[in-house]
């Protein structure tokens, strides 16, 4: 169902890889409410995914670009100006990655190379895109620019590794900047702390499987999918939330706030037994 709500909005969606990807899941969203994009990845993971098969359904365009390197992202940003005719209104960052992580690194025995290069892409990549964004005063008033998060930048969870403290410094780089782009700009920046979520980001993270069944069973209302959290974006892109900023939003089906569930009980209880 369309309610025309990013009619007449443009923007960038960072990080679509195939359909599993909520960046994907966004883009097709924002299409189907009216608004336009360009697409970008760093040509990396271009060669990994299928971007080509969503740029064609969706109409938009491709600009590769690294999001830790600043030409690239200053490319980005007037290449994005001059194809969508004007300033933008909307941007998502929906990049993380943990060498540490992929590499089967223990968080007690960091390769520190690995960890800065994923603090670099995970975290100092959103403050790269917004210093771009913001010195190009490339954003129109009441833009909205969203990034996503994880619950383990509050809370331990022992296989996140190192990505628990990319998320915990995306999270405040998004309050830093967000001010500075709320009083200047009076554009809102706000980050999504999404239930885990079967991409292929996430999967990387060891016992991911076990992660999704805990949170499923702890959430009142469940695990919140890759398109909820796409109709979330969405909601973040439109008028219709103008004034919430600074914001790290929990879009998990209520997991945030529960200490246990009868669920995660009785099969403890249960384990206890036998």
């Amino acid at each position: 169902m369309s309610y025309n709500l990013l009619k007449g909005k443009k923007g960038i969606i960072f990080g679509a890889l195939d359909e599993n990807s909520i960046a994907w899941k966004t883009a097709e969203r924002v299409h189907e409410e009216g608004g336009q994009f360009v697409l970008t990845n760093a040509p990396i993971a271009m060669r990994m995914g299928n971007i080509k098969d969503l740029a064609e359904k969706t109409g938009a365009e491709i600009i590769p670009a690294d999001a830790t390197n600043l030409e690239d992202l200053e490319n980005l940003v007037e290449k994005a100006m001059e194809i969508l005719g004007g300033k933008l209104d909307f941007v998502l960052h929906s990049i993380g990655m943990s060498v540490n992580v992929r590499k089967g690194n223990h968080y007690t025995n960091q390769n520190y190379d690995f960890t800065t290069k994923g603090w670099d892409v995970s975290a100092v990549s959103f403050h790269k895109t917004m210093q771009t964004l913001y010195q190009k005063d490339a954003m129109n008033e009441w833009g909205s620019i969203m990034a996503l998060s994880y619950i383990a930048a509050q809370k331990v969870f022992p296989d996140y590794n190192d990505m628990a403290d990319n998320k915990a410094y995306l999270e405040s780089i998004a309050r830093s900047f967000g001010y500075f782009f709320g009083k200047e700009k009076n554009v809102r920046v706000n980050t999504i702390s999404q239930s885990p979520t079967p991409t292929t980001a996430g999967t990387g993270v060891k016992g991911f499987d076990g992660f999704i069944a805990y949170a499923d069973k702890m959430s009142p209302l469940g695990n919140a999918t890759g398109m909820d959290c796409a109709n979330y974006i969405i909601t973040l892109f439109s008028d219709l939330t103008k004034r919430v900023t600074l914001q790290n939003l929990y879009n998990d089906g209520g997991f945030s706030n529960m200490g246990v569930s009868q669920q995660v009980m009785e099969a403890f209880v249960k384990s206890q037994e036998e």
